[in-house]
């Protein structure tokens, strides 16, 4: 249903299958669920507690896009001109 409608108003969806979201956030295709919710919390900040596994995956999703569109560099050019706080 979600993908219908998406589909109707020519949003864009990407697909990434369980290995490739393991391996985009620990390095590993093979990672335990423990493992991908560590880093994932790692990624977004430390003091993150992600205690959901479901949360963690949709993160992890987010993340693997993230580094799959290159939007990484973007990002560190966005932080590294905005002021910092002292």
């Amino acid at each position: 249903m979600v993908l219908a409608a998406v589909g109707r108003v020519s949003i864009p969806v990407f697909e990434y299958s369980p290995a490739t979201l393991k391996k985009a956030v620990t390095g590993n295709g093979r990672a335990e669920k423990e493992q991908v919710q560590a880093m994932v919390a790692r990624l977004v900040g430390g003091s993150a507690v992600i205690k959901s596994s479901d949360a963690a995956d949709a993160v992890a999703a987010a993340l693997c896009h993230l580094f799959a569109s290159g939007a990484t560099a973007a990002l560190r050019a966005a932080a590294d001109a905005s002021p910092r706080r002292s």
